[in-house]
């Protein structure tokens, strides 16, 4: 089963800003290495938290379609961090590895 998800550049950074994204049930996360710059990205929040309960979440590529204005990146990507609130369990961060 594949994972495809489609991703907003974050602008807006910080403690405050992942704040917010998180009330809009959104969820901050970075994606990483490949030879390129880290970009953060917002993802809704309900489809990974129910994508995030299988095994195949973590064990196969996960597609992001990071949308830039215009302009709309697909990065083939591995999950490699996932931080959950300790209370409610919702997804508080994610961390993305490009393939």
């Amino acid at each position: 089963m594949a994972y495809t998800f489609d991703a907003e550049i974050r602008t807006d950074l910080g403690k405050g800003a992942s704040r917010r994204q998180r009330r809009e049930n959104k969820v901050p996360a970075v994606v990483y290495g490949g030879g390129k710059d880290a970009v953060s990205i917002s993802l809704d929040h309900d489809k990974i938290f129910i994508a995030q309960q299988f095994d195949a979440f973590y064990k196969e590529p996960v597609t992001l379609n990071i949308k830039n204005g215009d302009q709309t990146e697909t990065v083939q990507t591995k999950v490699v961090a996932i931080q959950r609130h300790p209370v409610n369990g919702k997804v508080v961060h994610l961390d993305f590895l490009r393939a």
